[in-house]
């Protein structure tokens, strides 16, 4: 689409207009919200043979791009984005209302976050469909790919940007949901590999909308009934790994009473085939805030949620229950909480990846500064000022981070800290030295052995 021509043919095509990059370069998409999701999709959409404009707000985020520098590190996402920003087929900017008026297909991927009354917080939502509204041209599709609420598209993003352009959904632009599971390290493999499930306003938008998505996905499209359906698939997901990874704690907290080990339980449960168990420990990520988001829309609708809900109050407990397992720790060398010295080992959401949004380090550290333990961090992926910008008391090594302290927290596991010098550890210890193994990464024994106090979720032979 030309910027002089004021209407888009996107919701024209036939399926054979699409099997060619020749043909795909004749059309724009833009993406709103240059994140670790829409960056990705914005490389492997121009990698498809579109031209891309990648829109941000962060005018630093956008800065890097228009350098070819990715803003967060991720396996492969560099190459392409060199590529196509050499090639012209990728740009970057600030002006959304420009970028979606050159545009065809518009993917609104903004985050979406919960307040500290655990309510559902669609500010970032709501002005990015105010700026896509402003620019929006008649004949556009909008794929909205941000994991909400049930309902949301259909009411929020639908009226927002129908109220901005003055257009109709489903009449003057097409609109369609589709949101996927992305892990950092592999997003872009990903985001090619797994079926994309695709919700439409109106027949139309999700023909469009599955057909551009074949251009890069490689397992095809799950067709769903209407928006909220697409929007409920994506929180189902989340919310059966949350409830599973409850049933996990809550089963470890059982086995430390009962003086069982959950691990060994777990493997040998899990040779029977309808038995799926997890490890148990913190719950980090996005998991613990997606299912606020249905619980909202839920409670709104008059249904009751009280497994989801109850899950959420078991992983949220873990935390406190990290605290009471280095209180008891410290408890069994008689060495006082107040003013012990605690080392946090791990800041990343999620083992073997640097990716700190998400992460429990934070809200754990604060939680044992207020109870009176004095904190330092450490993790091996993050610079001591990448850990100091986050706002965590950091020290520059392992060693500098476990001199003088009386219990070592490892609260992501790390292949690193597998293996790890108990030896070493205790010699830089107080005598007092206990481990809080979240992670699973130490073997009690040798902890043990080494001169350990140890502690584990669900290690409960491993407690006196």
């Amino acid at each position: 689409m030309s910027v002089a021509d004021p209407h888009s043919q996107i919701l024209n095509l036939e399926a054979t207009d699409w099997n060619s990059t020749t043909e795909r370069g004749k059309h724009t998409v833009c993406v709103v919200g240059c994140g670790r999701i829409g960056l990705p999709t914005a490389c492997l959409v121009a990698e498809a043979g579109f031209r891309v404009i990648g829109v941000d707000t962060n005018a630093n985020v956008v800065g890097l791009l228009k350098r070819g520098k990715a803003p967060f590190v991720e396996t492969g996402l560099s190459i392409l984005l060199k590529k196509h920003l050499r090639s012209g087929s990728f740009k970057a900017t600030t002006d959304t209302k420009k970028a979606v008026s050159q545009s065809d297909i518009i993917m609104i991927i903004v985050p979406t976050v919960i307040d500290e009354k655990k309510k559902p917080d669609y500010s970032y939502v709501e002005k990015s469909c105010k700026d896509v509204g402003t620019g929006l041209n008649h004949g556009s599709l909008v794929i909205f790919a941000s994991t909400v609420g049930p309902g949301i598209t259909e009411t929020l993003v639908k009226e927002t940007l129908e109220n901005t352009s003055g257009l109709k959904a489903g009449i003057d632009f097409g609109l369609a949901n589709s949101t996927t599971r992305a892990a950092p390290g592999q997003i872009l493999q990903d985001l090619i590999s797994y079926p994309r499930v695709v919700g439409a306003i109106d027949e139309k938008s999700f023909e469009i909308a599955s057909l551009f998505f074949k251009t890069f996905v490689k397992n095809g499209i799950v067709s769903v009934h209407d928006l909220r359906t697409a929007e409920m698939v994506k929180l189902f997901e989340n919310v059966y790994r949350d409830v599973s990874l409850a049933l996990s704690n809550e089963l470890g907290l059982s086995c430390e009473k009962l003086k069982i080990d959950y691990l060994e339980a777990q493997a040998a449960a899990n040779t029977q085939p309808y038995c799926h168990l997890l490890r148990p420990g913190l719950v980090a990520g996005h998991i613990p805030k997606d299912p606020y988001l249905l619980l909202e829309e839920a409670e709104n609708a008059g249904a009751r949620l009280s497994v989801v809900a109850s899950a959420r109050k078991v992983n949220d407990g873990m935390l406190d229950h990290t605290i009471q397992l280095a209180k008891d720790a410290l408890c069994e060398r008689q060495r006082p909480f107040k003013n012990a010295k605690i080392a946090l080992l791990g800041v990343s959401y999620r083992a073997n990846i640097k990716e700190p949004r998400g992460t429990a380090v934070t809200q754990l550290a604060k939680l044992f500064a207020t109870k009176g333990a004095v904190v330092r961090v450490f993790d091996p992926l993050f610079s001591y000022n990448e850990l100091r910008e986050i706002g965590l008391p950091a020290e520059r090594t392992l060693e500098k981070a476990v001199e003088g302290t009386d219990c070592l927290v490892i609260v992501v596991g790390h292949n690193r800290f597998k293996h790890l010098s108990l030896k070493k550890l205790k010699l830089l210890m107080t005598k007092a030295a206990s481990i809080v193994d979240m992670g699973n990464v130490i073997q009690p024994g040798k902890a043990e052995k080494a001169g350990f106090v140890y502690r584990g979720v669900g290690r409960g032979v491993h407690m006196t």
